[in-house]
């Protein structure tokens, strides 16, 4: 089986059949928690339902503006903030509130729902691990906080804004944390580097929400209902804002994607090569500990690698640049880095593709050697080179042998050594 057939095998299964371990604990304990707070508050009814209904409209229209960031994390800043803000409420005006923390997660969890079935009336299916992971940072908030929210607190607002920072912050670690849990098991990654991706992804963000959160809460109390609108405004206006950002972000990638396959329909490389090795660099760099702004420089680079190519008179038989000479790999890489610079915004990426041929031993020379992603790339390209879509073991394993034999001089032991974990977890990555 090809490595498309089995991307095409893989999309045909079931939705909750392609969830690890992880994610299926995460969905099976915050569902029973849905399960206990909605009949709870079936059976005693909401309090102050007026607010409930208000604060519930507010998560519905920011799940059903949610947003997808790079790195394929979906994240709803606006219904996030509503409901810590829910969760943190003291007051109304001058009514105190006095609702439950499973009455938090019912109006939650109902409010994620309605805002979702448009997203999937429309086939957008959301990410239920994300909507879990929101949904629990906002229970751990709400079971901490609401039952110290109606006691002395309300005069001492020093310690309320204590209570509500300090909780906010476990939260936000610990969605974090799971999330790079969840991220490590899919990726097939170490959780250390894994965390540090969450944390550079999602830092900014809680702060945003978690403070936007605070001050509806805050400010409920004294400007009432009307502190919903006056405080999700700011960020909504930065989500559009983002969006428009992801979204030439997402057009971007899909066009060098596109272009990429170039090549591949001209006859000059095997149909498959750059996304494979795209695929298999991105590996390596998670292996080796780049972070997602160096790993998408080098998902360009590996997916552009073999641009140059389109120059040549006469293509290599079968595309494999490793087989031709030190002079001509050298060539097609200057072509390629010329072409890929005159984007005028891909200097790095060009400079990455220019280096691509150059062996390790120059490495030697902190000054002139290759960047990290060439040697990512040198590796990748030889070992698809050599073995293609091919899925015989016994293949894989003799050419990573081979590279090995070259680490002295051509390739990066440490690189190699990355590709031969990546080739025994066989990591996934949707192309």
């Amino acid at each position: 089986m090809t490595a498309h057939q089995r991307g095409v095998a893989e999309r045909q299964r079931a939705a909750w059949q392609t969830l690890d371990s992880a994610q299926l604990l995460l969905i099976s304990c915050v569902s029973l928690l849905i399960v206990v707070a909605i009949t709870q508050v079936a059976a005693v009814g909401l309090d102050n339902a007026r607010v409930a209904v208000v604060f519930g409209a507010l998560i519905a229209v920011g799940e059903l503006v949610r947003m997808e960031m790079p790195g394929g994390r979906e994240v709803a800043p606006i219904g996030s903030a509503a409901a810590l803000g829910y969760a943190l409420l003291i007051g109304v005006g001058q009514t105190p509130t006095m609702h439950s923390p499973l009455q938090v997660v019912t109006v939650t969890s109902v409010g994620m729902a309605i805002g979702s079935l448009p997203h999937i009336a429309v086939g957008r299916s959301p990410s239920v691990d994300a909507m879990a992971r929101r949904l629990l940072s906002v229970a751990i908030v709400a079971f901490c906080f609401r039952p110290i929210a109606d006691s002395w607190l309300h005069d001492m607002w020093g310690v309320v804004l204590a209570a509500m920072a300090a909780l906010v912050i476990c939260s936000c670690a610990l969605d974090v944390a799971i999330a790079a849990v969840i991220r490590a098991e899919t990726v097939r990654i170490r959780f250390g580097i894994a965390l540090v991706d969450e944390v550079r992804a999602k830092l900014r963000l809680c702060a945003a929400t978690g403070a936007t959160g605070m001050l509806i809460a805050v400010s409920t109390s004294t400007m009432g209902l009307t502190a919903l609108v006056v405080f999700t405004a700011p960020i909504l206006v930065a989500q559009v804002a983002f969006r428009k950002y992801a979204v030439v972000h997402a057009t971007y990638l899909q066009t060098v994607r596109a272009l990429s396959r170039v090549a591949e329909v001209g006859g000059y490389v095997e149909t498959g090569h750059a996304r494979r090795v795209a695929r298999l660099s991105i590996g390596m760099g998670r292996e080796l500990g780049e972070a997602e702004p160096e790993l998408l420089e080098l998902e360009y680079a590996a997916l552009m690698h073999d641009i140059g190519q389109l120059s040549l008179r006469d293509p290599i038989p079968g595309g494999a640049t490793v087989l031709a000479s030190p002079a001509e790999q050298r060539r097609i890489a200057e072509l390629g880095a010329d072409v890929i610079k005159q984007t005028g915004v891909l200097d790095r990426v060009a400079e990455i593709v220019r280096r691509q041929c150059d062996p390790y031993l120059v490495a030697a020379d902190a000054h002139t050697a290759p960047p990290l992603a060439s040697r990512i790339i040198k590796v990748a390209n030889a070992y698809d080179d050599l073995v293609g879509d091919s899925t015989d073991r016994d293949r894989s394993a003799a050419v990573l042998e081979r590279l090995r034999l070259d680490s002295t001089s051509e390739y990066d032991p440490a690189v190699v050594e990355a590709l031969g974990r990546v080739v025994d977890r066989a990591a996934p990555i949707d192309y």
